[in-house]
Parts: structure tokens; sequence; C-alpha cells
């Protein structure tokens, strides 16, 4: 078993930035994939990004490549979202989650957090 938790949401302007934080607990963390995915009102859970074991590898949804940011730190079991230039679009409930493969399938990840609410004023 795998715990998450999500911190760092809240309010800003667009155009503003935020950094996001998912702090893991229980097996392994560095045997994990990470990945962050988001919900919006009304609308199906999306991919934004994942991050391999090591941290070598990172995929981008379309949407945020250029502006958002993954990263871990195997050390302190936390992998971080930082987010750039927010558009009011970005707002969503944001996910960690984790996978014994880097992969955009939500369906792949076994081990969720309870999320983090993410709101970009316009």
């Amino acid at each position: 078993q795998v715990q998450l938790v999500e911190s760092g949401g809240g309010l800003v302007q667009a155009g503003g930035s935020l950094r996001l934080s998912c702090l893991a607990s229980g097996r392994t963390f560095s045997w994990y994939a990470m990945a962050w995915f988001r919900q919006a009102p009304g609308k199906e859970r999306e991919f934004v990004a994942a991050v391999g074991w090591s941290g070598g590898t990172t995929i981008y949804a379309d949407s945020v490549k250029g502006r958002f940011t993954i990263s871990r730190d195997n050390a302190e079991n936390t992998v971080y979202l930082q987010m750039n230039s927010l558009k009011p679009e970005d707002t969503a409930v944001y996910y960690c989650a984790a996978s014994r493969v880097v992969t955009m399938k939500s369906e792949q990840f076994p081990y969720w957090g309870p999320g983090t609410q993410v709101t970009v004023s316009s």
C-alpha cells in the first residue's frame, strides 16, 4: 500500500504560479512512477504529468507543456508539480497518483491522494 497526501493548492490570479507537493508513505517510494491528474467541475479526470522512478523520464499533457514541471525527491518521498503561467482553465482538483509504470492512463494507477483544489481567477 502507498498513501499519498497532496498540498500546496489555493487561489491564484491568472499568470501566477503555484507548487503542489505530494508526500508518499508506505511502500518504497522509488519503486513507483508518479503522476498528477486533475478534474474540473463537470469534467472527467484528465492526465497532467508523470515522472519515472528516477526522475529521468517525464511526460506532459499538451495543455500544460512548457508551463508545468513535474519532479521528485526520492529522499523526501515527495513529488512536485511546479505550475507557472496559470490560466483559469487550469482550475481543478489536482490529484497525485502512483503506479509501477510510467503512463498517462488513470486506470493503471492503483494509488491516489485525496486531491487539492487549485483555483485560478481571471
